[in-house]
């Protein structure tokens, strides 16, 4: 199996899980907006590695994005946890910086 399949999957069940945490559940973290970053713009990295340049990549890229947004929304239903449009931002910034390492790797 390919690493990146592997962390792909650790991804998709790891940051839902924390992302869904109740606020009193959540440890002491650093910085959010970063985590939110690396965390969304690591699993787009992920999905454009595992299928194949262009317009796959693109939709994968975009399905990450959509996720992002989908965990935001659900954030709403968790104890302490609401939408936040700087995550999102934080989110996007990380799929667009995974989708300009994906187009430079390509060339």
């Amino acid at each position: 199996m390919r690493w990146e399949l592997i962390l792909f999957l650790v991804g998709l069940v790891g940051i839902p899980l924390g992302c869904l945490l109740p606020l009193s559940r959540l440890p002491l973290l650093p910085n959010d907006k970063l985590l939110h970053f690396v965390a969304f713009g690591g699993m787009a990295w992920m999905a454009g590695r595992l299928v194949a340049p262009g317009v796959h990549a693109l939709l994968a890229l975009a399905a990450v994005l959509v996720a992002s947004w989908a965990i935001e929304l659900l954030q709403n239903h968790v104890p302490g946890r609401h939408f936040c449009w700087r995550d999102m931002a934080a989110n996007g910034a990380g799929v667009a910086c995974a989708g300009l390492l994906l187009t430079l790797a390509h060339f």
